[in-house]
């Protein structure tokens, strides 16, 4: 079955798990409704669609790791509200609606991200995503590095402060390593950590979610640049207009793209027993450069 059918059907199988989540916890507020506007509106669930595939070869209790795809897509939806405000990249549309600032107000907005990356935490830190507190507390942790100043808050950061100027490739490459890429390494190697497996197998998936994070922010780069409003959701070529550092800006579309397609190969070719024994990772990897197409 192609990836995109799996996504899709799982897609429609998380959101019922997540907007009876969000129901159950949340009230009938202005802010309750801002926040469930924000995660409900039409995401892909890309990154809880990662959580589904690593939990299955991690063997993780689904009970377990639908909490760890509702915190993370809490996560990506409080970034998204936080990204589109007039401040940061100043866009009035997500995923083919309004933005939250541009359907509630900007405060409204501001606090419903907040809410959302609280709600997170919420849910990560209580004994139903695992009973051992030990384990909890290490997947808070990692969550909150790879969010704050040592991650994506650090990447958003880097991405206004080299708006309209001259960038290196090292420069770039970490910006996108802290703003897309750390989350994915926790997404992927997070429900390893909620099993207590082993160091060497928690160490490879996190290269591995990296790696899939570096690459799907290039991605994202290159859709930003070709692609339609009707397509993705929001305003194309926002980032070419704004003066963004991207790699696509310091190399050009044919070189990006080779990159993408010889850092693939150099990770499949360097861990061989991993991909023949889960061909779902090589299927991934090249499911994510192939959204360009």
């Amino acid at each position: 079955m192609l990836i995109k059918t799996l996504i899709n059907d799982y897609k429609t199988k998380f959101d019922k798990y997540y907007f009876g989540l969000l129901k159950a916890n949340l009230s009938t507020s202005i802010l309750s409704k801002a926040m469930i506007y924000a995660s409900l509106s039409g995401g892909k669930r890309i990154r809880p669609f990662l959580i589904y595939q690593a939990a299955k070869i991690a063997k993780t209790k689904r009970s377990q790791y639908l909490r760890l795809a509702a915190s993370i897509e809490s996560i990506h939806s409080y970034s998204l509200i936080h990204d589109d405000l007039p401040s940061m990249d100043n866009d009035d549309f997500r995923r083919g609606k309004l933005s939250t600032h541009k359907k509630f107000d900007e405060a409204t907005a501001i606090l419903a991200g907040d809410a959302l990356h609280d709600f997170a935490f919420e849910i990560l830190s209580n004994e139903k995503t695992n009973k051992d507190p030990n384990i909890r507390i290490k997947l808070v942790n990692y969550l909150s590095r790879s969010l704050g100043h040592q991650g994506l808050a650090a990447g958003q950061s880097l991405d206004l402060l080299y708006e309209n100027k001259k960038n290196n490739f090292e420069n770039i490459i970490n910006m996108y390593r802290l703003k897309t890429g750390l989350l994915f390494e926790f997404c992927f190697s997070s429900p390893f950590i909620l099993n207590n497996q082993k160091k060497e197998i928690i160490d490879f998936y996190k290269k591995y979610g990296l790696l899939f994070g570096m690459l799907f922010q290039i991605v994202d780069d290159l859709i930003d640049e070709n692609k339609s409003f009707k397509l993705i959701g929001k305003t194309p070529g926002k980032d070419r207009k704004q003066g963004k550092s991207t790699l696509l800006d310091l190399l050009g579309i044919e070189k990006v793209s080779l990159f993408c397609e010889n850092e693939v190969n150099k990770f499949i070719k360097k861990n061989p027993y991993h991909f023949k024994k889960h061909s779902i990772l090589k299927d991934l990897l090249f499911f994510n450069l192939s959204r360009i197409k």
